[in-house]
C-alpha cells in the first residue's frame, strides 16, 4: 500500500508546509528527505507565490509552497488535508459539528477543489475533493508522510466532531506515559502489513497539556517514515533545523521532532518492530 492512486472519502490525502521563503525550504527538505521537486506552479486558489510538489521514486508525496500575507519567522506549520467527496457538504456539515470554515470551498483546477477549515478546539485542516490528483501518490515507506496526528486542547468535543464529519472512531491506545487515540475508518485498508497499528488507522489524537496548550494551541502535526532517525536528526541541524525531541523509542518506532528553519514542526518515525 505504499503507491497509493485512489483515497476513499474521510482518509487523509495530503500534506504541505506553506514557507516565506519557499526555495530556501526546498534547500532543507531536499537534502534531507531526499525528496526531489516537480514545480513551480501557481498556488491553490491563485495566491502570490510558487508551489512545488516533493517527489520520492518519481511520486507525489508532499507540497511545498509560499506563504503570504501577515506573519513573519516561525510562522510556517505543516498542514494535513482529508480526502471528502464534496467540499461543500463537508464544509456544511463541519460547520453544523460545531467547526468553522476559513477559506473556501473553491476550484484549484484541474486537480480538485478544496476547503480550509478549523475544528471546535482551533486546530486548522484542509479537506480535498478530487478530480485530477487524489493527493500523496507514495505513504508509509521511508522519505514519504506516514501519519498526522492532533494535538488538541479539547479531546471529548473533538473527538465527536471528527466522527461527524468523516465517520471515524476513537480507540485508546496503551502507550505508558502519554494519552495517545487512534483513529479507525472503518473498512478502510491503508498502512502497511508490517506496521504495528491496525490498517484502518487514519490519524492519532493526543490531548495538550495546560502549558503546551497556551504556548502552541490545537494543532495538526505530521509523521515522516525515515530508515536512520539519529543520521535524519544530524542532518536536520546541519541544514539549519532544530531539534524539538531528540531520538527516543516508543512501541515499534524510534521518533524525533524537528523544526525546519522557520519552526515548522514535524516529527520523524524508524520503524523498529512488526505488527
Amino acid at each position: 500500500m505504499s503507491e497509493r492512486d485512489l483515497y476513499p472519502a474521510g482518509v487523509p490525502c495530503w500534506v504541505e508546509t506553506l514557507q516565506p521563503d519557499v526555495r530556501a525550504a526546498l534547500d532543507f527538505y531536499g537534502p534531507l528527505f531526499g525528496w526531489e521537486f516537480a514545480g513551480p506552479g501557481p498556488m491553490p486558489g491563485d495566491p502570490p507565490g510558487e508551489y512545488f510538489v516533493a517527489r520520492v521514486r518519481g511520486r507525489d508525496v508532499a507540497g511545498i509552497g509560499s506563504r503570504v500575507g501577515p506573519g513573519g519567522a516561525g510562522a510556517s506549520a505543516w498542514s494535513t488535508y482529508i480526502r471528502v467527496g464534496s467540499a461543500d457538504d463537508t464544509a456544511e456539515r463541519a460547520r453544523q459539528a460545531g467547526g468553522t470554515l476559513l477559506d473556501g470551498p473553491f476550484d484549484v483546477l484541474p486537480a480538485g477543489r478544496m476547503a480550509v477549515l478549523e475544528d471546535p478546539a482551533g486546530a486548522p485542516l484542509g479537506i480535498w475533493e478530487a478530480r485530477d490528483r487524489e493527493g500523496a501518490q507514495l505513504v508509509n515507506e521511508p522519505r514519504a508522510w506516514a501519519m498526522s496526528l492532533l494535538h488538541t486542547t479539547n479531546a471529548g468535543r473533538c473527538g465527536r466532531f471528527y466522527g461527524d464529519v468523516f465517520g471515524w472512531q476513537s480507540e485508546a491506545l496503551d502507550v505508558p506515559g502519554a494519552q495517545i487515540s487512534l483513529w479507525r475508518l472503518p473498512g478502510y485498508v491503508g498502512g502497511e502489513p508490517q506496521q504495528p497499528v491496525p490498517r484502518d488507522v487514519v490519524g492519532a489524537l493526543m490531548p495538550l497539556g495546560s502549558q503546551e496548550a497556551s504556548s502552541q494551541g490545537s494543532h495538526w502535526s505530521v509523521d515522516f517514515w525515515v530508515d536512520d532517525a539519529e543520521g535524519t536528526v544530524e542532518r536536520a541541524g546541519a541544514l539549519g533545523g532544530a531539534v524539538v525531541a531528540p531520538p527516543h523509542d516508543t512501541p515499534g518506532f524510534r521518533n524525533a521532532v524537528l523544526a525546519d528553519p522557520e519552526g515548522a514542526v514535524f516529527s520523524i518515525s524508524q520503524l523498529t518492530a512488526g505488527p
